[in-house]
């Protein structure tokens, strides 16, 4: 039996970066390793990098709704290597390979291209595979995939990215003839970009004119929107991801001022925008709640990228 020959089977890639990440053009090497309990003929190994998109979700299925089906694929590359090809004088032949390990070198490189992030969601995924095969004679072949981990890195020098949002938001509370004084909020943060890991700080000032106490809250939701090709149907998830309280805010204060900090997940994916059947958006949520009333809200739209971004202070500073 193959598995009882062909033993610790493995693809290690030689790291270029702490997160052990690959961009377009990137060179990959690396090395495949594998024991052989006993001599076994081999005619090739080869190998298969590919980039691709799936999404897939179901809608309807109950006693009078037909159940539907949606899907949409793309494929970004298909690039084929050989690591190891044995060259024999009568066609159909192979070398032995003799019992004990056997480490092989491999070189191969990311097309140029503006490829999305690697990415795992709801209803689909984005994935770059490398696929190590082993061919024998009168087998199928006898396949070994491992995961790339592939980042889009975005341009960060461009000036939106840099510049502080702000916004701000308003209402009074009434209750039967009774009306409050005013409840206002404004809100702001130093730039649009941020990586994964890092710390957000949002400046918040209220005003409360109720007879309540009122609650500051922000909250990072990630928002992963999947379409079919041509984008005739979508499926939308929001999902939030981390969230922080403010300390509360007495009632009847004109002017209350204060910072609340939000981290961004380390294992939060990249912002996506360039794949045609997957966006992936991120916003934070900056919300005032008063008992009894609707909150007001402020949202943010931020981009999560791969490299750092340094906040630039508004032009009127």
């Amino acid at each position: 039996m193959f598995q009882d020959t062909v033993k610790n089977f493995k693809i290690n890639f030689n790291a270029l970066n702490q997160r052990n990440t690959f961009s377009s053009g990137d060179v990959m090497t690396g090395h495949i390793s594998f024991d052989l309990t006993k001599e076994m003929k081999i005619s090739s190994i080869t190998m298969t990098l590919t980039g691709k998109a799936n999404v897939h979700w179901s809608t309807g299925g109950g006693k009078k709704r037909r159940r539907r089906n949606y899907n949409a694929k793309l494929d970004f590359f298909d690039l084929k290597a050989v690591i190891v090809q044995q060259n024999s004088a009568t066609a159909g032949t192979a070398a032995k390979f003799k019992a004990g390990t056997h480490v092989y070198p491999f070189t191969c490189q990311f097309p140029q291209g503006n490829f999305p992030s690697s990415f795992h969601g709801v209803c689909g995924h984005i994935a770059y595979n490398l696929k190590v095969a082993l061919h024998r004679p009168w087998h199928m072949s006898k396949d070994f995939v491992t995961e790339c981990n592939f980042v889009n890195r975005i341009n960060t020098n461009q000036p939106e990215l840099h510049a502080p949002l702000s916004g701000s938001n308003s209402m009074t509370v009434c209750c039967l003839w009774c009306t409050s004084g005013p409840i206002e909020m404004t809100a702001s943060i130093e730039k649009k970009g941020f990586m994964p890991g890092e710390t957000v700080k949002i400046i918040c000032e209220f005003v409360n004119g109720s007879s309540r106490t009122a609650t500051p809250k922000v909250s990072l939701q990630q928002k992963q929107i999947f379409y079919t090709h041509n984008k005739n149907q979508r499926r939308m998830h929001v999902k939030k991801l981390t969230s922080s309280t403010g300390q509360l805010v007495s009632e009847r204060v004109s002017d209350h001022r204060t910072v609340i900090k939000l981290t961004i997940p380390s294992s939060a994916s990249l912002t996506i925008s360039n794949c045609s059947i997957i966006d992936v958006e991120y916003l934070i949520e900056v919300s005032f709640s008063v008992r009894g009333s609707p909150d007001l809200d402020v949202l943010f739209p931020i981009i999560i990228c791969d490299s750092p971004v340094d906040a630039h202070p508004p032009s009127f500073l």
